[in-house]
């Protein structure tokens, strides 16, 4: 174990809405935890995908936004105190001497633990950018490839790329706050939701969207960060030039297991093999819960992860705590205490 790595209880890969509430399961049970993903924000694809997207099977709970969940989850695991180590990916993977295991990031952080729960839903993913020569330098200032709060982008003129739920849905968000939303597509058709296209084409009729079709993006305008203009070009090559000070390419993402693939884990279809009763994986102290967690019988949704998250915490509990009889109890009778 390198002598600067940080210690907890748990590693957390994952920070969607099936690794945050593993921090809570783990919590209650006393044990601390650090949180990696890739992103720059916790919330998986419930924020960088479909955060005004309604959920509908959370138990209690009739209808929730996707992006509202990601807050609920994060006001929940609060008391515990949680450690997140956001855009860095998790990449080394070692067992140290005293038996604990120790990853380190794309950022070069190393951490050390008794466990390790895989929660990365399909893989570390991260934004598909387009080709635009410069592109970098806009990132994170003018440019982004997800939305935080729509309110940052209130009273500014936004170019949005794409035809997807995520393009169509910021752009019937962003049409109450923004000065001017653009759409920018190659085609007529869009592949989100009918209802939610259909309401798009209204908001184009009335004036408070501006659908650019045929075009694609071409090139973009501006310096030390700052976009000026977004240039447009269609496949016959006429070109348009749109003035705006914010663009959002929402192109998708690319998913992929990466260095987790190397560890040794057992997969199955890009899948990590794990026992259901313990969520336990193929290396000893490794547990896998949610969408990348696979055995037979397996339903690819959040409540699953949410009950996979307490059965991990529970087969953790022993080799953070060796020796200590764990006497279960329900959260109606211990309370939420977290850490002094």
């Amino acid at each position: 174990m390198p002598q600067e790595a940080a210690v907890t209880d748990v590693i957390i890969i994952g920070a969607g809405p099936v690794g945050l509430f593993a921090v809570f399961e783990c919590g209650m049970l006393g044990m601390r935890c650090r949180v990696i993903d890739v992103l720059e924000a916790a919330g998986g694809q419930c924020l960088a995908l479909y955060p005004e997207k309604p959920i509908y099977d959370i138990p209690g709970i009739p209808r929730i936004l996707a992006g509202e969940l990601i807050e609920r989850l994060l006001a929940q695991i609060a008391p515990f105190r949680p450690v997140f180590h956001l855009g860095e990916r998790a990449e080394g993977f070692a067992r140290a001497a005293d038996g604990r295991l120790a990853v380190t990031t794309s950022k070069g952080t190393a951490i050390a633990a008794r466990a390790l729960i895989v929660a990365a839903g399909v893989g570390a993913f991260g934004p598909n950018r387009p080709p635009l020569p410069g592109i970098e330098a806009f990132e994170e200032t003018s440019v982004f490839y997800l939305v935080r709060r729509r309110e940052d982008l209130r009273g500014r003129r936004v170019v949005i790329a794409g035809g997807g739920d995520s393009a169509v849905d910021w752009a019937l968000s962003l049409a109450e706050v923004a000065a001017r939303v653009m759409v920018v597509h190659r085609r007529l058709k869009f592949r989100a939701a009918p209802e939610s296209a259909e309401r798009l084409r209204r908001l184009a009729e009335e004036g408070a969207i501006e659908l650019v079709i045929p075009y694609q993006l071409h090139a973009i305008e501006g310096a030390e960060g700052r976009l000026s203009a977004v240039i447009v070009r269609t496949l016959e090559g006429a070109e348009r030039r749109l003035e705006a000070d914010v663009l959002l390419p929402f192109f998708g993402l690319s998913m992929q297991l990466g260095p987790i693939a190397e560890w040794g884990l057992n997969l199955e279809r890009n899948h990590v093999a794990v026992d259901p009763g313990t969520c336990a994986t193929s290396l000893a102290g490794v547990f896998a819960i949610g969408d990348i967690a696979a055995y037979p019988g397996k339903l690819k949704l959040i409540l699953t992860g949410f009950a996979e998250a307490a059965t991990a915490a529970h087969a953790i509990h022993p080799l953070v705590f060796p020796g200590e009889a764990l006497h279960f109890e329900y959260s109606t009778t211990t309370g939420v205490k977290g850490f002094a």
